[in-house]
């Protein structure tokens, strides 16, 4: 490699140093292993997406290490003295720029501003005129809004294209069409167009008739046509006039009911009397179950086409057939469109040129200032990489704005709970994946639920420093984000790991402790539910003494006393009593032997005997703690971590700050509502009283004290054998 890159430890890491602009420019030559992260998403970073989606050429919702590569190949075209992007400001001097065409367009923008003699332009003004620029009518997007069009035809057609074919938004976000979408409401209106213009031959024998007059016809023509068929087997054979008239069994079920001209099973009956001739009466005489809409018919049809008629032949039905058979197709052929719904007049002008031509103009002239559009994109680009690259280089090549306590950017803000505040929080999108990602990070990680108003999210904090006796799925807590809102937050899941190797040690103690006070609890529970029992059954006894000494007066004395049991003492249960209260005098009396036999040497001995008893879990917490790592967490949020990111005891006392005073503050020790004192002082000596007690009764202080005094001479046969 050409350049030398110098490279600080941190977070167990070997994290390269940026120090000025050439270890910047350099970045392409550094081996991308060495990166601490391969990509972070464009949102839910404390950075603006606006200048993310700057930053992201192909648009995927994500930044790599090609995007930040690219961006600084356009910064050493852009600016004159590129290394300078690693300082942030929110403002760029007009002369770090290198290329002309961005400080013609900053020029332009400050002058839009009314900001004439200015020599520098800030994001601000950047944002401003891109504002104002969007908000125009024509502003080089391609889209066009119906207020874009002074037309009020054109305006209209682009309503109506936006109605039938749907839109796309421009840059305000308002809805609009562009090129394309105007080509396919054109296609639309130029088919439905092409079939209406066929209308004045397909309807050229009834005119404004003909739909009325086929409706008419199709509503009869299934029953004309069996009709005419069942005429045409009557003639064929004589006794088809019989079967095909209507079963008498049919007409005597008819009879039976209460008829009306919508009875369906007068309906299914034929249209008419059948004639071998085949001709169907139109006077009336017809299926009352017809008779309206052949009316309907004759009126509509039979009468415009073929003039007056009393009846109707077969050869008469095909005339009509085949004068109808024209509008008939040209209705069958109608395209289903999606301009079906507009006017046929609108339509006719919408077919023409005119309208299109002009709207094709309205769009093209809106293209035509994109460019413009891309020399204000331009210097935004410019200002917001001012502000913001240098930043993101230290949170993406490296980590040294987390490290250096400035905040990373994937930090969402602070909570407040338990009298610690916790800065390492992040907010989490898919609970269920992140939980189960962010755990191998060997965090005390604490899922919360917060809400402002309707608002709602869920964040994870990492909980580094105290111990997590008083904090459980319910405590509520107040969290802070970048802008300084408060939230409500509510501890939803813990994921429980160590957090120190202090709380470690005193971990078996309060588990033993819980366990004492959980059995006590059970036990009081018993004992108070068998007290409960015990007097129940008394007063059952005393409502019901009455009853009993009646009975027990009319029992005859059997000669012989009865034992209450409940007045016995049962003697085994008072010698296992015994048994264990002499087993437990006994460990103790021999662990305090033991140790005081240990002599000078008594201080270690019980330094091993809590090492004994709190060395496993301190074992396991140092172990985890050495491998606690943010890498997993940032992996859940949607990071690419390339190595490990350690969270050590000292660093994570930094993340999670307890509750301490403020320097120089006073304390006033008087609790008017202080617990009284225990006198530890008595219990202390008694424990030694007992414990001296017990050495002396074993024998293990004879060799100290006179002879007689100890425990042979003054307790002889009742001593215990050495």
């Amino acid at each position: 490699m050409a350049h030398r890159f110098q490279f600080f430890r941190t977070g167990g890491v070997d994290q390269v140093s940026l120090r000025d602009g050439d270890d910047m420019l350099a970045l392409g030559e550094l081996d991308k292993k060495l990166w601490v992260a391969l990509a972070m998403p464009s949102v839910g970073v404390a950075i603006e997406p606006e200048t993310l989606a700057l930053l992201d050429a192909d648009g995927d919702g994500r930044i790599r290490v090609h995007d930040i590569l690219e961006t600084i190949e356009w910064a050493k075209r852009t600016f004159k003295k590129p290394g300078e992007l690693l300082e942030s400001k929110s403002e760029i001097e007009l002369a770090m720029i290198a290329d002309p065409k961005i400080v013609v367009g900053a020029k332009r923008i400050l002058a839009d501003l009314g900001k004439h003699d200015a020599t520098s332009i800030s994001v601000d003004d950047a944002a401003a005129s891109t504002k104002a620029f969007a908000e125009t009518l024509l502003n080089g997007d391609g889209v066009v809004i119906p207020a874009s069009a002074k037309d009020g035809e054109v305006r209209h057609a682009i309503e109506d294209a936006i109605a039938c074919v749907g839109s796309v938004a421009d840059r305000t976000g308002k809805p609009g069409i562009d090129q394309a979408l105007a080509n396919a409401f054109f296609a639309e209106v130029d088919m439905r167009w092409a079939w209406l213009s066929k209308a004045k031959d397909a309807t050229a024998l009834l005119g404004a008739r003909s739909a009325t007059a086929t409706a008419a016809f199709v509503e009869v023509s299934p029953k004309i046509e069996d009709f005419f068929t069942r005429c045409k087997l009557a003639a064929f054979d004589s006794r088809g006039s019989t079967a095909l008239a209507g079963q008498e069994a049919t007409l005597v079920a008819l009879g039976e009911r209460t008829l009306s001209e919508r009875d369906e099973a007068l309906a299914r009956l034929p249209l008419a009397k059948l004639d071998t001739k085949g001709r169907l009466p139109l006077n009336g005489t017809v299926n009352p179950a017809w008779a309206s809409r052949i009316q309907t018919f004759v009126t509509n049809v039979v009468t415009p086409i073929l003039g007056a008629r009393e009846q109707l032949t077969l050869a008469d039905y095909d005339a009509i057939v085949g004068k109808l058979t024209p509008y008939r197709a040209w209705l069958d052929a109608k395209p289903t469109t999606k301009v079906d719904a507009l006017p046929e007049d609108w339509l006719a002008k919408l077919a023409g040129p005119e309208v299109r031509e002009r709207l094709a103009k309205l769009i093209a002239s809106d293209v035509a200032l994109a460019g413009e559009y891309e020399q204000i994109n331009a210097v935004t680009k410019a200002v917001r990489v001012r502000r913001d690259f240098g930043r993101i280089l230290r949170n993406f090549v490296n980590f040294s704005d987390f490290y250096s306590r400035q905040d990373g950017i994937f930090q969402a803000g602070t909570l407040y709970l338990d009298a610690r505040a916790l800065h390492l929080c992040m907010v989490v999108t898919d609970p269920a994946k992140h939980g189960a990602l962010a755990a191998a990070s060997d965090s005390c990680l604490l899922y919360c639920d917060i809400t402002r108003g309707s608002e709602k999210k869920q964040i994870v904090a990492a909980l580094t420093n105290g111990d997590v006796d008083n904090v459980f799925v319910g405590r509520n807590g107040v969290f802070y984000d970048r802008e300084g809102r408060d939230w409500d937050a509510t501890v939803a899941r813990i994921v429980n790991n160590p957090v120190s190797v202090r709380a470690a040690f005193w971990s078996p103690y309060k588990k033993v402790v819980r366990m004492i006070e959980m059995t006590v609890a059970r036990r009081a529970q018993a004992a108070e539910d068998k007290s409960t029992a015990v007097m129940e059954s008394v007063g059952t006894e005393v409502g019901t003494a009455d009853k009993r000494l009646v009975a027990e007066a009319a029992r005859p004395a059997p000669g012989t006393q009865a034992t209450s049991r409940a007045g016995r003492i049962d003697l085994g249960t008072i010698a296992a009593i015994g048994v264990a209260i002499g087993g437990i005098g006994t460990l103790v009396a021999a662990l305090l032997a033991n140790l005081f036999g240990l002599g000078r040497w008594l201080p270690l001995g019980i330094i091993a005997l809590m090492l004994m008893i709190s060395g496993p879990s301190m074992l396991l917490a140092w172990l985890k703690l050495r491998r606690r790592n943010l890498g997993p967490i940032l992996d859940a949020s949607g990071w690419a971590i390339n190595s490990r990111a350690r969270i050590n005891v000292a660093f994570g006392a930094v993340m999670t700050e307890l509750a301490q005073l403020p320097p120089g503050a006073k304390r006033h020790l008087d609790d008017p509502f202080a617990d009284k004192r225990t006198p530890w002082r008595r219990y202390v000596l008694l424990i030694l009283v007992l414990g001296l007690f017990g050495l002396w009764y074993v024998g293990k202080l004879d060799r100290y004290l006179p002879d007689e005094v100890d425990s042979v001479n003054v307790l002889g046969d009742l001593a215990p054998k050495r």
